[in-house]
């Protein structure tokens, strides 16, 4: 009985000392990549602003070969947006600003996850011959301690598979 005593108040301490350290994490987790692409931001701008494009690059359409894809009648720029239904996941995708030159910003909607604000902007690089790139995404992630925690690891998560992307973007806008 004594036992059972010690373990359950073991579990409430432990219970306890988990959510007040979550309290110590912030709410939102931010996922940031940049690069540089050797060509000209009308041609990178044309790979981030058609979703049917992001098939090419986007590290997170390769995972599930079993997702349907469906796009809207609107494949591009503000308001263009498609979901999907895989085996793992299903989901969607909305372009919610875009200009040209600029970039676009969209949101993220995953099944059982929170909702994710991202964006990728471009910019001339000063010798005009290249585009500098700056993908980020932020995660709301609420008071939940499991939410933090995730959100905590949300860079070594999401982190390495942007990269692999900026790197695919680059590879298709310098040897088209």
């Amino acid at each position: 009985m004594r036992l059972f005593k010690l373990l359950g108040i073991s579990i409430v301490v432990l219970g306890t000392f988990v959510l007040l350290l979550s309290l110590m994490f912030p709410s939102t987790a931010v996922v940031e990549r940049t690069g540089v692409i050797q060509a000209p931001i009308d041609s990178v701008y044309a790979q981030v602003n058609n979703l049917k494009a992001w098939e090419n690059w986007n590290p997170w359409s390769r995972p599930d070969t079993t997702a349907q894809l469906v796009f809207s009648a609107q494949t591009a720029g503000t308001g263009a947006n498609y979901s999907w239904e895989g085996k793992f996941n299903s989901g969607k995708v909305t372009i919610v600003d875009s200009e040209p030159d600029k970039g676009v910003h969209y949101t993220l909607d995953i099944k059982n996850m929170r909702p994710v604000k991202g964006g990728i902007e471009l910019k001339t690089t000063a010798d005009g011959k290249a585009t500098a790139i700056f993908w980020h995404m932020e995660i709301k992630l609420g008071l939940a301690p499991w939410w933090k925690l995730r959100g905590f690891l949300a860079d070594r998560i999401y982190g390495p598979a942007m990269a692999d992307g900026l790197t695919r973007l680059s590879r298709l806008c310098e040897h088209p």
